[in-house]
């Protein structure tokens, strides 16, 4: 079994990897509540979207993080559905943003979008606002499982907002699916996943549906009026869409995100990596490389912090090395670059290398093992989450 040897004892430690960072701003309104959806949003609240906006100016204009080392790159404006807001509001973010940030060095700058509620001129808006990247939730393109899953457009407005996003000059977009989804077929998912491969996007997200608790999925589930697929069909689909976006020249960088060489989400890779961001609205998480903090989890108790001057952060939790190390590889072996080990600090190397050899033991066949990095095979990437709680200190 291989063993790490003394060529990583100079590992640096994990901040001096955290100059590359991002911007993420969370737009919670939605036209529907999804039920699957996890995230923080709230529908028929509209009416609130000024006082909103004047909030989220506010909160990056006070906010008082020293990013003079950070080498912002990204923006990611999610949700919700970000796209309900029209060119303006969105417009005023980014104005106040420009003012407290240096943003000449953005590369990437992503906006989610749901067919049907993005129209063409005001996509054109976001486009002439520097927004480079769109990503739409697309989800499936089966009627009875769009219903299921509580989405309200159908499959013509899929590819209409995608004809729109291309005349408004996107030339980067992104498709989300969701796969293994109670009642749906092998044949219509790949049907789906080779419909979505013609349009030739940049990107595509391919999740398979979890429950998590709090949704309305999870209630139904519990109470026996859903089914989720098996296990052991989840796991072959997984592979199946592995090999299918890989052939069609979309291999996967991440357990679920595929690209076009080049066209990987830069935003989501500083998640991924370790690095910082900056994050505002509610719920909104950010990273400055030592700690995380999140802010309230209520569009109504955001906006009356920050206008009564509050801050809306609700926790903070500082990190410990060993508890970034863990993070590093959690989320390293998650991507196809792996765990770069030359960020495992050398107090740890003893006890990572205890870890990986009983990993190698109980998990046959599932490493991939190089001079500089240790990652997962497709076989492996199904049991990320396990293999990753054995691997940490």
């Amino acid at each position: 079994m291989k063993r790490l040897t003394a060529v990583y004892s100079k590992a640096c430690t994990l901040n001096s990897f955290m100059e590359s960072a991002g911007i993420y701003i969370h737009i919670p309104f939605c036209s529907v509540k999804c039920i699957y959806c996890d995230f923080y949003s709230i529908a028929d609240r509209e009416n609130s979207i000024p006082r909103f906006i004047n909030a989220i100016v506010k909160e990056i204009e006070t906010c008082s993080m020293d990013v003079s080392n950070w080498k912002l790159e990204t923006i990611f404006i999610g949700g919700g559905t970000p796209s309900l807001l029209i060119g303006s509001y969105i417009e005023s973010i980014i104005k106040a943003l420009e003012r407290k940030y240096d943003l000449t060095m953005i590369k990437e700058f992503t906006i989610e979008t749901n067919p049907g509620e993005a129209p063409l001129e005001r996509l054109k808006d976001y486009h002439s606002l520097g927004i480079n990247r769109l990503s739409m939730g697309v989800q499936s393109l089966e009627p009875n499982l769009l219903k299921f899953l509580t989405r309200i457009h159908s499959t013509d407005q899929v590819f209409k907002t995608y004809e729109n996003a291309r005349s408004a000059g996107f030339e980067n977009i992104n498709f989300d699916l969701i796969y293994s989804i109670p009642g749906q077929s092998w044949e219509i998912w790949e049907r789906d996943l080779l419909l979505m491969l013609g349009l030739k996007p940049e990107h595509i997200s391919a999740y398979t549906l979890t429950l998590e608790k709090g949704t309305e999925l999870y209630q139904y589930v519990k109470k026996g009026q859903v089914s989720m697929p098996k296990e052991d069909q989840a796991n072959e689909w997984f592979l199946n869409t592995h090999g299918i976006l890989k052939s069609n020249g979309y291999p996967a960088y991440e357990i679920s995100n595929f690209a076009r060489k080049g066209m990987e989400c830069q935003h989501n890779l500083h998640y991924w990596r370790i690095q910082p961001y900056l994050a505002f609205g509610p719920s909104a998480h950010g990273f400055d490389g030592n700690s995380r903090w999140g802010n309230v989890r209520s569009l109504d108790r955001y906006i009356n912090q920050i206008e009564s001057g509050n801050s809306p952060i609700s926790m903070k939790e500082s990190l410990t090395q060993k508890n970034l190390t863990n993070e590093l590889i959690g989320f390293g072996l998650r991507m196809n670059e792996g765990i770069n080990l030359a960020q495992i600090p050398e107090k740890y190397l003893n006890q990572f290398n205890t870890n990986l050899e009983s990993v190698q033991e109980k998990w046959s066949n599932v490493l991939i093992l190089l001079e500089s990095t240790v990652s997962l095979n497709k076989k492996g990437m199904i049991y990320a989450d396990a293999v990753g709680v054995d691997l940490m200190l």
